[in-house]
């Protein structure tokens, strides 16, 4: 995929803004991000419902450490931890924090894993 990637820098400035509410969105929707191809949104599912075809259901785990827009190494490492654990991972940041999320039966094992590299951190400092 790194081979791949094709990085390309869109014109313009862009800016987080944190808000209490979304025209038009249901509670449902976490969020949203426009591509060329079309308009992806984040949804939680109804429990019991199945997500729709071509998706997977994931687990999101919310990093509770205030991530700052301009930190360095957060994303590196927590995504180090998972890959190296064979989890894979979908990072969301926002203004407070970073949200991750990673296939719904692997939730837990991914907890686990991002728990222990917090351990580990407060140990080494």
């Amino acid at each position: 995929m790194v081979a791949n990637m094709a990085p390309r820098l869109d014109e313009g400035c862009f800016v987080f803004c944190p808000t209490e509410g979304w025209p038009g969105a249901d509670a449902s929707v976490l969020g949203a991000f426009r591509e060329e191809e079309g308009v992806t949104l984040i949804r939680r599912l109804a429990p019991g419902t199945a997500p729709p075809p071509g998706s997977l259901a994931m687990a999101k785990i919310t990093l509770q450490v205030y991530s700052d827009l301009e930190g360095v190494g957060l994303t590196a490492a927590v995504a180090s931890a998972l890959a190296a654990e064979g989890i894979p991972c979908n990072v969301v940041a926002a203004v407070h924090h970073d949200h991750l999320f990673v296939p719904a039966s692997q939730g837990s094992a991914a907890l686990a894993c991002l728990q222990t590299l917090s351990r580990a951190a407060r140990e080494a400092s």
